[in-house]
């Protein structure tokens, strides 16, 4: 979050707010409801590996969250699928690597094009 807010890019916790377990479908279905509501543009989803939070987010009509671990995978999840949301693993992803992963994410826009055509078809 402290590097998002120091890039001067909004962001909204929807938490969890400690280390207490919790039931990561909870935390997808509220930033999915976010994006498809359309009060957020993209969401970062976190936990163990990444799949858990994607295949929850995943459940909702116009989510396409997308695992990303490296940084071609994060770009073509944005280019060619138009991810709205990048959910990591916490502990297959150090913190370097997970804030460049974040930045691709943000930085990359769709190409649209024969992707669209495919997008339309999920």
């Amino acid at each position: 979050m402290d590097y998002l807010i120091s890039k001067n890019i909004s962001i909204i916790d929807l938490g969890p707010l400690n280390n207490d377990s919790v039931d990561y479908p909870d935390f997808a279905k509220k930033v999915s409801n976010r994006i498809k509501s359309k009060k957020s543009d993209i969401g970062i989803l976190v936990c163990g590996s990444g799949t858990g939070m994607a295949i929850s987010a995943n459940k909702m009509k116009g989510i396409r969250a997308a695992v990303c671990y490296n940084l071609r995978s994060t770009r073509l999840s944005r280019q060619h699928n138009n991810a709205n949301i990048i959910s990591l693993g916490s502990r297959l992803t150090n913190k370097k690597d997970a804030l460049k992963l974040v930045s691709i994410f943000i930085e990359t826009k769709f190409e649209g094009g024969r992707h669209l055509r495919r997008i339309k078809k999920i």
